[in-house]
């Protein structure tokens, strides 16, 4: 047997054993459920480039050995996390009562 599946470059978490907790760590905090409950799906407001600044930031790693923000971005998405903007809860719209027309 030649090992054609072990060949090739291994992935990040086998370099970085803690990275997938760390990432979970960061945006843990900054994360929402499906507001409609529809799907198991989070949503973060942070960008994978933020999410690789603060790694660096406040978790220690150097910028050279962290994988690229393109390869967060797949952790990201295959943790079940996704880019989406917060949304605010929106009041009802009042909308003018419609009165009875007059019939001749």
């Amino acid at each position: 047997m030649d090992a054609y599946r072990a060949r090739g470059r291994k992935r990040a978490e086998v370099h970085l054993p803690g990275l997938l907790d760390d990432i979970r760590a960061l945006v843990d905090g900054q994360s929402q459920t499906d507001p409609t409950f529809q799907s198991q799906r989070l949503y973060t407001r942070l960008s994978a480039a933020e999410v690789r600044r603060q790694l660096i930031a406040q978790k220690g790693y150097s910028d050279e050995e962290l994988p690229s923000a393109e390869t967060i971005r797949v952790r990201l998405n295959e943790l079940g996390y996704g880019l989406r903007t917060v949304r605010k809860s929106q009041p009802k719209k009042n909308f003018p009562k419609q009165t009875p027309s007059s019939s001749s």
